[in-house]
């Protein structure tokens, strides 16, 4: 008769084996959802940008509409403002963003995000 081994310690060991792979992949999980946020907030500055650049094409004011409209850091939001900005014209707005992955560990494995949102829009 063989004498029979104990394995109550193999569920801790293998947790301690996976735990690191599964906080990896929630904080991954974390930072897309960051990254789809600033998405949508860069899509909302544009989409405000670009309503303003309808009735005043102005530089200023475009980019004081983007920048109001979020609540993403205005130092790393850069509004352009470029086509004809005569009545009639068609105005392009670019809403550039830089996303940094900053959550940790996944931070240090994918390299920043510049999210971009353009839009074309007619002068009144």
């Amino acid at each position: 008769m063989t004498p029979r081994r104990r394995e109550e310690g193999q569920a801790t060991v293998e947790l301690a084996l996976l735990l690191p792979l599964l906080v990896t992949l929630l904080l991954g999980v974390v930072q897309v959802g960051l990254v789809v946020r600033s998405a949508v907030a860069t899509t909302q500055a544009a989409r405000a940008a670009a309503r303003t650049a309808i009735v005043d094409p102005s530089t200023g004011s475009v980019t004081a509409a983007a920048r109001a409209a979020t609540a993403l850091p205005s130092s790393r939001l850069v509004v352009t403002v470029g086509g004809d900005r005569r009545p009639g014209g068609w105005v392009v707005v670019t809403v550039r963003y830089h996303d940094p992955t900053d959550v940790p560990l996944v931070g240090r494995l994918v390299p920043p995000v510049t999210l971009v949102e353009r839009l074309v829009v007619r002068v009144e």
